[in-house]
C-alpha cells in the first residue's frame, strides 16, 4: 500500500528565467526533469536533470521535510518553484 510519504515523483518542467540552483553545478536552465524521492525519514531528496540526460544534480535545499500534504505536495511546490526560476531551490524547511 502506498502512503502519502512513500515513493518517487517525477515531472518535467521548463525552468523559468534564472533557472534552478543545483549543489554541484550551479544554475541550470531549459527543459528539466525533477525527481522527488521519499528518504524514509520524513524528508525527501530532490534532484534535477536536463530532460533526456543521465546526470542528476541535487537541487539546493535538498533534503527537505515532507509537508503535511505529503510527497505530492512537496513535488508540486518544487515544480512550481523551478517553473518560476530565479535560481529556484527546494521551498520550505530543509531536512
Amino acid at each position: 500500500m502506498t502512503t502519502p510519504h512513500s515513493g518517487t515523483r517525477t515531472g518535467r518542467v521548463t525552468a523559468g528565467p534564472g533557472g534552478a540552483m543545483t549543489v554541484e553545478v550551479g544554475v541550470i536552465t531549459g527543459e528539466l526533469t525533477v525527481i522527488t524521492t521519499d528518504r524514509g525519514d520524513g524528508t525527501a531528496g530532490v534532484s534535477v536533470q536536463y530532460t533526456g540526460a543521465e546526470d542528476r544534480y541535487l537541487l539546493e535545499g535538498s533534503p527537505a521535510r515532507i509537508p503535511p500534504g505529503g510527497l505530492d505536495a512537496l513535488h508540486r511546490a518544487v515544480l512550481d518553484a523551478v517553473r518560476a526560476g530565479g535560481a529556484a531551490r527546494v521551498p520550505g524547511p530543509t531536512g
